[in-house]
């Protein structure tokens, strides 16, 4: 026999939480399914310095716990882990996690999406103590230093002309000998004297002394040998992926994998199924803006629930 729930959300990071603080203050009692990452992407960020209302700065994995003990204070239930399969066909939508069915009358996705990453060892080691994939969050960190940048697209392009603001010096790591990026992004590197693009080479090792990044071990495409590249930080540009395979052929997408929601609002294509935070947002990728759509997609909610219950 499936629970049934007036309001399920999934995901965890900012955009989860506020939706389900927002929706518990609204007597919503929502059931909020945390994945097996509570927290998201914040969780493995050090130092947040960006997000108002903390002028000291706070620990990512401290900004979400608190975020979780706000919104479980007024009413929300959490479930650990995450859900394997969900059927938006008609409501109550069912959502599985394994064998257990919960069945919705409505449904926030907050999924998030993911940082791309290059899949090395060295690379998940020194993640947040000199490698990251956000400049926005942590440019500020690199003040007068080197530092490189790994991509060839508009996302690498934004985030090494971004870097210039704080490092002496930044270096566009591409594997071709020209950028994929835009005409007009690509002359951005050409017009920035502190961008140094260095073409037909890949990053193969991350170095450093433990505690931080001391430079790149690099390979040439061409004929695969190696150099070093002294740097202190290494930043990923080489994109984002939605966390949005459970909901394939179900929910309108753009072609990469975000999904579309009918703005203003945080309606999506089904009626019933609102989206926050990064799941629907290639642009921005911000803690304070997926908080502020977990906002909207809760009270949008909340509005359609008023006109739409069905009974148990």
């Amino acid at each position: 026999m499936a629970k049934h729930e007036r309001l399920v959300i999934i995901g965890s990071g900012p955009a989860g939480y506020t939706a389900a603080l927002y929706a518990a203050r609204a007597n919503l009692s929502p059931l909020l399914f945390e994945g097996l990452q509570p927290g998201g992407q914040l969780t493995v960020t050090s130092d947040v310095e960006n997000y108002p209302g903390f002028p000291e700065g706070i620990l990512g994995p401290e900004l979400m716990e608190k975020m979780r003990q706000q919104a479980e204070r007024f009413g929300t239930r959490f479930v650990l882990g995450d859900v394997t399969r969900v059927d938006l066909s008609h409501r109550p939508f069912q959502i599985w996690q394994d064998d257990q069915l919960t069945a919705a009358e409505a449904l926030i996705v907050a999924t998030g999406a993911s940082a791309k990453w290059l899949g090395l060892e060295s690379e998940r080691l020194y993640r947040g103590k000199g490698v990251s994939a956000c400049a926005t969050c942590d440019g500020f960190f690199f003040r007068g230093v080197d530092l490189a940048v790994v991509g060839g697209g508009d996302t690498a392009v934004e985030e090494a002309t971004f870097l210039t603001k704080y490092a002496s010096k930044v270096y566009l790591v591409h594997r071709r000998d020209a950028l994929r990026a835009s005409k007009i992004m690509a002359e951005k590197v050409r017009q920035n004297p502190k961008i140094e693009p260095v073409w037909n080479s890949t990053v193969d090792e991350v170095l450093g002394d433990g505690k931080a990044v001391t430079g790149l071990r690099l390979t040439s495409t061409l004929d695969r040998t190696t150099r070093l590249l002294p740097v202190q930080g290494l930043f990923l540009g080489i994109g984002h992926e939605p966390n949005t395979h459970l909901f394939r052929g179900q929910l309108e997408m753009n072609e990469v994998g975000y999904l579309k929601v009918k703005a203003p609002s945080t309606a999506t294509s089904v009626p019933g199924v609102f989206a926050a935070g990064d799941v629907a947002d290639p642009s921005y990728r911000q803690a304070v803006s997926a908080a502020g759509t977990g906002c909207m997609a809760a009270i949008d909610a909340e509005r359609w629930l008023e006109g739409h219950a069905t009974k148990p």
